[in-house]
């Protein structure tokens, strides 16, 4: 290990260290988050304090560069307090780091922002026609996990007559530029703001766009900065993965410190148990529910350690170990999943109050099962093809 890698993983515990003191902040903002469907601004203010956005940000602009591993126990420890607070922190941490690999030129752009949010939607939902000098772009993107509160908008594209990933352009384009539309109604995660942005014939110079398919096959940055430094010699798609660990872990403990902070007292209605905490029923029900949270945790480990790992020996993945890093997402969102399940059924009927944490928990941790990344199915069905022999079906490998 060299001693720039030392020094990268050695950052990032007092970041932890400052975000776990705001879990009872965030816990006491999240009825409002949700009700307001964004991220309020005392949240965005501590995480801001705290250095959350700045967690892979490069050491040279003041970042922290931090370890995946520190990442996900940062995220997590936001999902503690509030679901829809850690998916807009994760969202915001990838698009800096997706920034940072950008050429040196859009770095004196997007980063001259202290605390600069980014966030982050590569599906090519635009066209792109080509000019002097760049592109001009036009089309609408949904799902801009925290548009309300960003800068800059890392967006997808199709080059004008081409067809098929070589044609497919991510771009960076500050907020100014585009229009977002109020259509976030939703019933999870509704204090992500998630909304619909267009953008009208906007001009994106070349520096500030790259070919999909390029970004996605490549280990390194393009940034003359940053392409020695083992954060920005992750892949794309591992990096993205292992970093959306964060929040599903994070409300798997959520819902468990929900319950038992209820538990005291509570006996369940129509049985002589005047204490639930005395009930076979719910000895298996904790203690179910705490295993699935254990082995989330350690997939979740182990996901983070290989990514890290690989960074700083830099060595190239196998497909399996791309496949497995997508699976173990996929198994700790299903495992956060069966927590919160398992803990809302024992929770009773006085759970589905607005003011009980288990019912939002349960809606937001559904709510991230079905996205096309942390799908369980979805990894599942992935990592069997790539064991049995098959070519992987997904360019985000």
């Amino acid at each position: 290990m060299t001693a720039r890698a030392a020094a990268t993983l050695e950052t990032g515990p007092d970041v932890l260290e400052r975000t776990r003191a705001l879990v009872p902040l965030l816990r006491d903002n999240a009825q409002r988050t949700e009700r307001e469907r964004r991220v309020v601004p005392e949240n965005i203010d501590a995480l801001a304090d705290a250095g959350v956005f700045r967690l892979t940000l490069p050491q040279s602009l003041g970042g922290e560069e931090a370890t995946v591993a520190t990442q996900v126990e940062v995220l997590a420890e936001i999902a503690r307090g509030c679901g829809s607070t850690s998916w807009v922190a994760s969202v915001y941490s990838v698009g800096t780091w997706l920034a940072a690999l950008f050429p040196d030129e859009a770095h004196d752009e997007v980063f001259v922002t202290p605390d600069v949010r980014v966030t982050v939607v590569a599906t090519p939902t635009a066209v792109a026609r080509p000019v002097d000098g760049g592109y001009r772009i036009t089309g609408r993107w949904g799902f801009n996990t925290g548009c309300l509160d960003a800068h800059w908008a890392f967006l997808g594209a199709m080059i004008e007559g081409r067809e098929g990933p070589d044609g497919h352009i991510v771009t960076l384009i500050p907020y100014r530029e585009l229009e977002i539309v109020d259509d976030w109604y939703v019933s999870g995660l509704a204090g992500t703001g998630s909304c619909t942005v267009r953008g009208d014939d906007v001009f994106v110079p070349t520096h500030r766009t790259q070919l999909m398919q390029e970004e996605a096959a490549a280990s390194y940055a393009t940034s003359n900065r940053n392409a020695d430094r083992p954060l920005y010699r992750i892949p794309r798609a591992p990096f993205i993965v292992a970093n959306s660990l964060g929040a599903p872990l994070g409300l798997a403990r959520a819902a468990l410190d929900a319950f038992m902070e209820r538990l005291p007292g509570r006996g369940i209605t129509f049985t002589t148990y005047d204490d639930q905490s005395a009930a076979p029923l719910t000895h298996l029900q904790v203690g179910e529910a705490a295993m699935k949270l254990d082995s989330a945790e350690l997939h979740a480990r182990r996901c983070a350690d290989l990514v890290d790992r690989k960074a700083v020996a830099d060595e190239p993945y196998t497909v399996e170990e791309r496949a497995l890093v997508r699976m173990d997402l996929g198994w700790v969102t299903g495992l956060a999943r069966d927590v919160a399940l398992i803990l809302q059924d024992a929770s009773g009927a006085t759970s589905i109050h607005e003011r009980v944490p288990i019912q939002r928990i349960t809606r937001d941790i559904q709510a991230l099962a079905l996205h096309g990344i942390l799908n369980l199915n979805t990894n599942l069905e992935l990592y069997g093809r790539v064991l049995c022999g098959r070519e992987p079906n997904t360019m985000l490998l």
